[in-house]
């Protein structure tokens, strides 16, 4: 049992948090005119992530950060305990290429992931990035193999930046070569023949931390040749904010484009092809439009193709490439298709029931052969490999159970565990169960809750609310060692499938888009009370986390109910939802959240934007905003601009301290492990702080 802190350290913190002296900020006139709507942005000028001027700002706001997390006597505890349970060596799923198994590991707290393969006996590491910096921020994005296994193009990131540096390695001496390929984006590495395709932009003018990304393009790179000299593929001058994403066959004789629109609102994409050799690219999904569709496997000249064509929850159809016709093979159901994979010509169809996986084995021509056993209730991936294969691999994880590899025979339909991680943790000792809550519209919504067997539902526990709620992704059950310190420590860990995802399909995606955003937050808010009304905790204990659309999430919640929770955290979020479109590749969100270009969806968005909807004179809860400054997805101007507005409506008023840490040499998510640790240290030594609960005692 945690001891609650006594009354008189919490009433020394709120009066110094009252006293709190904020860094000022220079306000400057800003007016902008939507649709008749004035809107001011004083703080506009922290846009600008190269002026001297914000990286003042900068240190100020991340030097009064450090001095209230310094006052916090646990969070070295927390951070100790975090580099203990995440101390042990993690496996991928290995894939096999001229006749290696390829796998990455971290014998414990590397920064990065090391790349090695096997062959029997002998195993060989292919490339470590902890060696490419001094402070470990260098990252591998990508590993490609050509069809024989004699060479590879890479991708490389630098602190956090989703622009990507491309290199080749030759796999018979494990040698990098010469050429070096810059300014790659949003882009895979195909190979056909002696080269590949990657997708890239032209070099950005300015900042390459906030200019927006315009005019995709599709090149081939041919081995041993300069950048200068690749071929042009593919691009479209006309519509500058398309996503041009090429992808080959396994045997490389047919590449596709994937051509997409989401910065018109489409959430759909044309389907292009052509054969090796071909300089022209034929139809198969002439338009963009509202429907996905992506080829899961060739053979010849016929396609199995997975779309939500009238069918939100996905089907597969087959399509001919010379008569043109289409056949459906397996219709909608139910649950929705999540992923299609495949292997020794099969198929591997995971749906997802309730949020847990469900894997089928089907054959070509859509029918099933068997439904795979998995270990357990909880979320599985993988079961792809080559044409040629009898054995598979794939992975399995739950919230209390660490992602464990598995072989499945094709012959046999048996698993059998190729390798498990030795955790220092009982999962004995914890329990995950799943609830269903009604939203505010009636809606049922389910939410996994976990905890420490034996925790008491008295109100009294340090409870963290999860919710991301958009872009169709889904919110599965995954052990996360960093989860253990704090369930350990009497914490509850709640994970709301809340609309805007995809547990249930494009239609449970699309009632949380646009002009129905509000049902995100209707939901988060739903689930923030149902753990108050079941006593897992109180709004004394609350704490709302989200990152990126879930730094949206919490930021948009607690504007609307101030009173929900002790303390907010929302991380990387996009919290100026009237200017997101001009960064970046910011553009590419409007098919989620509409833009303030258009009259009826500004008023929506206008309406929940958490910048603009900070009120004065109201008591927020004790706010922990992070980011950082290579963060080039959501721009670390968004968190500036609303922590500025934050502290100067409330600063005064709250009676918690609202503060913004900004990480350096990072970006949209930590750059390297020490400080992925470092910055859930600083979140759980924060929560259990303002909650008022002491951990680490007897």
């Amino acid at each position: 049992m945690k001891k609650i802190l006594l009354l008189p350290l919490i009433g020394l913190s709120t009066a110094i948090y009252a006293q709190m002296k904020y860094p000022e900020t220079r306000k400057v006139e800003q007016i902008d005119v939507y649709h008749g709507v004035q809107v001011s942005d004083p703080y506009r000028w922290l846009e600008d992530d190269r002026s001297p001027e914000t990286e003042k700002w900068v240190k100020a706001q991340n030097a009064l950060t450090q001095k209230h997390l310094d006052q916090i006597p646990f969070r070295t505890s927390f951070l100790k305990r975090l580099q203990e349970v995440y101390n042990y060596p993690k496996y991928s799923a290995p894939t096999e290429k001229g006749g290696w198994n390829y796998f990455y590991k971290n014998d414990g707290l590397q920064n990065q992931y090391v790349l090695y393969r096997q062959k029997g006996e002998t195993v060989e590491k292919v490339l470590d990035p902890n060696t490419l910096s001094k402070d470990g921020t260098t990252g591998l994005a990508q590993f490609v193999l050509n069809k024989a296994g004699s060479y590879a193009a890479y991708a490389l990131t630098h602190g956090g930046s989703d622009w990507q540096t491309v290199y080749l390695m030759d796999m018979k001496n494990l040698q990098t070569m010469g050429d070096t390929l810059k300014w790659v984006k949003v882009s895979g590495l195909a190979w056909e023949g002696d080269g590949f395709y990657y997708s890239r932009y032209p070099q950005p003018e300015g900042s390459a931390l906030a200019a927006v990304n315009e005019n995709h393009q599709v090149w081939y790179h041919r081995l041993g040749t300069s950048q200068d000299q690749d071929i042009l593929i593919y691009e479209n001058k006309e519509e500058p904010r398309r996503f041009h994403y090429l992808y080959t066959s396994e045997d490389e004789d047919l590449a596709f484009l994937s051509i997409s629109d989401r910065g018109k609102g489409l959430k759909g994409n044309a389907l292009y092809y052509k054969r090796k050799g071909e300089k022209n690219f034929s139809p198969i999904i002439a338009e963009v439009g509202n429907s996905s569709y992506s080829v899961v496997y060739s053979e010849g000249d016929e396609l199995i193709i997975q779309t939500n064509d009238q069918a939100p929850n996905d089907k597969l159809l087959s399509y001919n490439l010379q008569s043109k016709a289409w056949k459906e093979m397996v219709p909608e159901r139910k649950e929705p298709m999540v992923s299609v994979s495949t292997a020794g010509r099969k198929l591997f169809v995971a749906y997802l029931k309730d949020v847990t996986t469900r894997v089928e084995r089907l054959n070509l021509q859509g029918q099933l052969e068997e439904v795979v056993q998995l270990p357990g209730v909880g979320t599985a991936g993988g079961f792809q490999g080559k044409k040629t294969d009898e054995e598979v691999f794939y992975y399995f994880t739950s919230f209390t159970n660490p992602s464990t590899t598995y072989i499945y025979n094709l012959k046999t339909g048996k698993s059998t565990r190729y390798r498990k991680p030795e955790v220092k943790f009982d999962p004995e000792a914890f329990v995950t169960e799943q609830v269903f809550y009604v939203s505010k519209d009636g809606t049922k919504v389910p939410m996994f809750i976990t905890y420490k067997k034996g925790t008491p539902k008295n109100g009294k526990n340090p409870t963290l609310l999860y919710g991301y709620g958009g872009f169709n992704v889904t919110l599965q059950p995954a052990f996360s060692a960093m989860l253990i310190p704090f369930l350990e420590e009497g914490g509850v860990y709640a994970q709301a499938n809340i609309r805007g995802g995809g547990e249930y399909g494009e239609s449970w995606h699309e009632q949380g888009t646009k002009l129905k955003k509000q049902n995100v937050y209707d939901d988060f808010i739903a689930a923030a009370e149902y753990l108050i009304q079941n006593k897992f905790c109180d709004n004394e204990h609350l704490a709302l986390r989200g990152a990126s659309n879930g730094g949206l999430l919490v930021g948009a919640v607690v504007n609307q109910r101030p009173d929900l929770a002790k303390v907010a955290i929302p991380e990387v979020g996009v919290m100026d939802m009237l200017r997101f479109h001009k960064f970046t590749i910011g553009w590419n969100w409007v098919a989620d959240y509409g833009s303030a270009d258009n009259p009826e969806e500004f008023k929506a968005i206008y309406a929940y934007s958490p910048m603009h909807n900070i009120r004065e004179g109201v008591n927020y809860p004790a706010t922990l905003i992070t980011t950082a400054d290579h963060d080039d997805r959501v721009v670390p101007a968004h968190s500036f601009k609303y922590a500025a507005t934050l502290q100067e409506k409330a600063g005064k008023s709250s009676k918690n301290p609202l503060l913004i840490r900004v990480e350096t040499q990072s970006g949209h998510g930590s750059s390297n492990t020490q400080k992925m640790l470092e910055l859930t240290a600083d979140i759980y030594g924060f929560i259990f702080y303002h909650t008022g609960v002491q951990p680490f005692t007897k």
